[in-house]
């Protein structure tokens, strides 16, 4: 491989000279800078970004911690992040925990020994032991999509899941359906209880009664097995709200394998909406999140965060988007 020292050769400078234009860190003429870029180029010269991370204590990377790589929810984010990542001259790590605390835990060990700049976590729990890991660490962590336990205790980028799952529940009430259900993921998760208590309240504020709640996964079957359960109920509820996108089409598949409909027998809306190449048409009523915004926030605030250590931490919350398709149906006959 090249080296400075023939770079310089072939520039007929120095290679301090070379060293300036190469890490942009001193003054150089244009036409010397020219001679030089010239150079790099015959020569084929690589920087050793290695040794140059040794000098400034910089590895040039940032971690991403997501729970499910197969969700293109979370599919959308990594691409925002990625963009970002990017556009900054970082390199991205990313791993993928099945939505397991234990596992989550393990691979922030490993991105803190690869002496990552910053980490971005979506956490399969809550982030009390991922923040305690970043923090024992000395590493800056943005939390993406959760709601940390503490508000104001750590960077955090995320939607208004709970606000959407409200106007959904005003939706569903505002159509006449009278007996509703909300399928939720995990108890021990943050978003899983705020998307429910969100639904929840806006049912009850419309005087209807509480509406029956179920935990479960953020998952394909596990939406499948709950609302099985659902339509076992005497009387069984007329909509459902499913916490995420996954949730929704396992509720749909479950109420095709019962032989009913969606919306005639069972109106159904959801949190996240489905790709179009995903789809065959539009279907499903959502309160979608700017999931690939979301990733560039969290970047924006990460390198803010490397660059202002011992700022107050900041909450960004981003709004979320309904959009009204068949799937929430027609207003049941009075």
């Amino acid at each position: 491989m090249a080296t400075v020292l023939d770079v310089a050769k072939r520039a007929g400078v120095s290679p301090m000279t070379v060293s300036r234009v190469v890490n942009s860190s001193g003054p150089v003429s244009p036409k010397l800078r020219t001679r030089v870029e010239k150079a790099l180029k015959e020569t084929g010269y690589v920087p050793n970004s290695v040794a140059r991370n040794l000098r400034t204590k910089r590895t040039d990377t940032i971690g991403l911690v997501m729970p499910d790589i197969t969700n293109p929810f979370f599919t959308h984010v990594v691409r925002g992040v990625e963009g970002a990542a990017r556009d900054a001259g970082l390199l991205l790590l990313l791993t993928n925990t099945d939505q397991r605390p234990d596992e989550e835990a393990r691979v922030v060990s490993m991105l803190l020994q690869r002496q990552v700049d910053g980490m971005l976590a979506i956490p399969a729990g809550t982030c009390a032991e991922t923040a305690r890991l970043c923090k024992d660490a000395g590493v800056p962590l943005v939390i993406v999509d959760r709601r940390p336990e503490t508000p104001g205790s750590i960077d955090v980028v995320r939607a208004d899941s709970e606000g959407g799952a409200y106007e959904l529940g005003k939706l569903l009430a505002s159509l006449g359906h009278r007996y509703v259900a909300a399928i939720t993921g995990p108890a021990y998760v943050p978003t899983a209880v705020d998307r429910a208590a969100g639904f929840s309240q806006a049912v009850q504020e419309e005087g209807l009664p509480p509406p029956i709640i179920l935990h479960g996964d953020f998952s394909l079957e596990s939406g499948h097995e709950m609302t099985m359960e659902l339509m076992k109920l005497d009387p069984r509820p007329t909509a459902v709200f499913a916490a995420n996108n996954f949730l929704a089409i396992g509720t749909q598949h479950a109420v095709e394998e019962l032989g009913l409909r969606v919306p005639e027998d069972v109106a159904l809306v959801g949190l996240d909406d489905l790709p179009a190449d995903m789809v065959t048409f539009p279907f499903l009523t959502v309160a979608a999140q700017p999931a690939e915004e979301m990733g560039r926030r969290a970047v924006a605030l990460l390198l803010k965060r490397i660059k202002e250590p011992g700022a107050p931490p900041e909450e960004i919350l981003l709004p979320t988007e309904l959009t009204i398709r068949r799937s929430s149906g027609d207003p049941l006959p009075v």
